[in-house]
């Protein structure tokens, strides 16, 4: 299992990897730097106490927080669902199996990049992940999941957490309508 801390509001720059033995099996990890014995060879360096410190913070309150945190997700979700299907989108997954902070749908007619443009003064909205964000091409789980290219071409991905400050969702919606409408 891996964990990115900054995904729980733990400082940036810390994570973990837990790792066990299956059988008899050593785990097949290899180191990336080199250095000091540390962890069996694996990782170089001293311990960033600090870091480790904040990482357990940050995982007991989001512990204590949950219901709270997915409570608001919920709510913000809920109403960006009932205003985007005045418009007919596509919703690319099943929102009853997705997380509750965020959604991705297709806008029929509309180009992702130009929605990206009309709505930056509203909301962060991407057009796939920040992983994939230096350089567009088409969503590869998008196309894994069969979706046609016209489709993925008009998807766009929104997310939050429950810190997310209020937004105009009817406006994000009405400048959405309005590219579909145009065509640009």
């Amino acid at each position: 299992m891996s964990i990115s801390g900054h995904k729980i509001f733990a400082p940036k720059g810390i994570g973990a990897l837990v790792a066990r033995r299956r059988g008899f099996k050593k785990v097949p990890l290899r180191p990336i730097m080199f250095g000091g014995g540390q962890e069996r060879g694996l990782r170089p360096g001293t311990l960033p106490v600090s870091l480790i410190a904040g990482l357990g913070t940050a995982a007991r309150i989001a512990t204590r927080d949950h219901e709270a945190r997915e409570a608001r997700c919920v709510e913000i979700r809920d109403q960006l669902v009932a205003a985007l299907n005045r418009i007919n989108v596509t919703w690319n997954a099943d929102l009853d199996r997705t997380a509750p902070h965020t959604v991705n749908f297709s806008v029929p007619g509309l180009d992702s990049e130009a929605a990206l443009i009309a709505l930056k003064d509203i909301a962060a909205i991407s057009n796939g992940s920040a992983c994939t964000s230096q350089s567009y091409a088409l969503s590869h789980v998008l196309l894994a999941a069969g979706l046609p290219e016209t489709q993925i071409h008009g998807a766009l991905r929104m997310s939050w957490c429950h810190l997310t400050p209020t937004f105009d969702i009817n406006e994000l919606v009405e400048r959405l309508r309005r590219i579909q409408s145009d065509g640009t």
